[in-house]
């Protein structure tokens, strides 16, 4: 497991928002070099991990779990489709479709958990145990802003 060797200050904006939004880029992009050799994005892999959670979930339920449109998450699950990661099958009725998890999907899913879990304690580390915390109470409240 690699450390994060070292810490780039960053000037703060006075809007909250632009900081929230290029802290959550940053964190996308370290997660994704972390996942790089596994062949999935952090979202990626995040879609495939609710669809191997929830079983199989329709197209308008994991959008909703993920606060995204169905348009764009049609473009996000077309790589996925494509690799043979995941499958859509017709859903309770002819209006629904849902998406399950392939073996090729389960496999790949695998080896990306495995690097998350690399990702997970260098930021852990990165942080300390008690900003970690914290972080994530406070996201969990921004969360909820908008129900």
């Amino acid at each position: 497991m690699k450390k994060i060797q070292q810490f780039y200050p960053k000037t703060s904006s006075p809007c909250n928002c632009t900081n929230i939004r290029r802290a959550s880029r940053a964190v996308t992009q370290f997660y994704d070099m972390v996942l790089q050799p596994s062949g999935l994005s952090i979202t990626q892999m995040g879609l495939l991990r609710s669809i191997t959670t929830s079983q199989q979930i329709t197209m308008s339920e994991l959008a909703r779990k993920f606060r995204i449109d169905r348009t764009t998450l049609n473009r996000n699950l077309k790589p996925l489709i494509e690799a043979g990661f995941i499958q859509m099958e017709r859903g309770a009725d002819a209006r629904t479709r849902q998406t399950v998890l392939t073996d090729n999907g389960e496999r790949a899913l695998a080896d990306a958990c495995r690097l998350w879990d690399d990702a997970q304690r260098m930021l852990q580390d990165y942080l300390g145990e008690e900003d970690s915390i914290h972080l994530k109470k406070t996201l969990s409240r921004l969360e909820a802003i908008v129900p």
